[in-house]
């Protein structure tokens, strides 16, 4: 059965959900399944990855381990109600016993059956990241041992934190993490520094995707030093080939500056060879740079107005630099 048999209301008022927001709520729902089990039909078996959670609807699920003699030791039985499998799920771990059901039942499943968490995160990573905490403070509740836990996950929620918000082609951070996170940490004043390499459909119709990737990365590593060098902001890609640097604590006429040397530094770019009659391709950009809340004391009209004049220099100019202001350019 699809995820339109779902009950929003027995999602929502299962613990490891209660506390999200009604757009996490739809989107688990949406992304959620339903499935029925005969009387002994298995659910999962001991030693497969623990890809799904479980939410039994109807019926009865048992545990059980298969001791060397072939008898079983059975561990649990669930009822109507009962979550199954999220202490494996939360860990992204191997189950360790069997589960049947002990009686014709019914469950929702969650991611459904033809899904993964990765497919998921990367279409909602803060829904996900919600979820997988809400997780382990379910745990924590349950052995009674809230600091034993959390110390021992440290690295595994790190990583998790980590891929959820960093993007793999460029090791930058993804545009989410504006929203989610760096709202929450900027200091005034903050300098806001975006690029758009110029040309840049022409590099890839005329040498390829692999070179445009390669691009990218040499442009996030400059990112990457300008961010590790002031000691206080975030390199981020906004989407295929915009980036931004978002900083604390930078006046005027330091991003002014820092603007300034990015695009000497991406002129820096070694250019790319000629090849046959395809003409060496040198690199530059065109930078819109702003200062919140300086030139606009709303951060979402800050940050829409900086990329719209990033656009419009782009295609207007390119190689170029501006700074937006919510009054116009001065």
């Amino acid at each position: 059965m699809g995820a339109s048999k779902v009950d929003t209301a027995l999602i929502q008022n299962t613990e490891l959900f209660s506390s999200l927001s009604q757009n996490e709520i739809d989107f688990v729902v949406s992304r959620s399944g339903a499935i029925s089990l005969a009387k002994g039909a298995p659910l999962f078996s001991s030693g497969e990855e623990a890809k799904h959670f479980y939410l039994l609807i109807k019926g009865a699920i048992r545990v059980y381990k298969s001791k060397d003699d072939n008898s079983e030791e059975e561990l649990a039985v669930f009822a109507t109600g009962d979550t199954i499998g999220d202490f494996d799920f939360a860990r992204g771990a191997n189950y360790d016993a069997h589960a049947e059901a002990a009686e014709d039942s019914e469950l929702i499943v969650f991611p459904d059956m033809n899904l993964t968490m990765e497919d998921l995160s990367a279409e909602n990573s803060r829904a996900i990241c919600s979820i997988l905490l809400n997780a382990i403070i379910l745990i924590t509740g349950r052995i009674k041992s809230t600091r034993k836990l959390i110390m021992e996950n440290m690295n595994w929620v790190q990583e998790l934190h980590r891929q959820a918000y960093e993007d793999s082609g460029t090791g930058l951070w993804k545009h989410t993490l504006i929203s989610d996170e760096i709202v929450n940490m900027i200091k005034e004043p903050t300098a806001l520094i975006m690029l758009k390499p110029d040309r840049f459909k022409i590099l890839v119709d005329s040498r390829g995707h692999a070179a445009g990737d390669e691009a990218m990365v040499k442009i996030a590593l400059i990112l990457k030093n300008i961010t590790r060098i002031t000691g206080n902001g975030w390199p981020i890609r906004l989407k295929s080939n915009e980036v931004a640097i978002i900083l604390n604590n930078c006046n005027h006429a330091q991003t002014r500056e820092i603007a300034a040397s990015l695009q000497k530094l991406v002129a820096d770019i070694e250019p790319v060879p000629a090849k046959d009659d395809i003409p060496e391709f040198k690199f530059t950009a065109t930078i819109s740079w702003s200062v919140w809340p300086n030139d606009d004391h709303e951060w979402e009209s800050f940050f829409s107005g900086n990329y719209a004049n990033l656009l419009s220099s782009w295609k207007n100019a390119g190689d170029t630099i501006v700074q937006y202001t919510k009054t116009g350019n001065p």
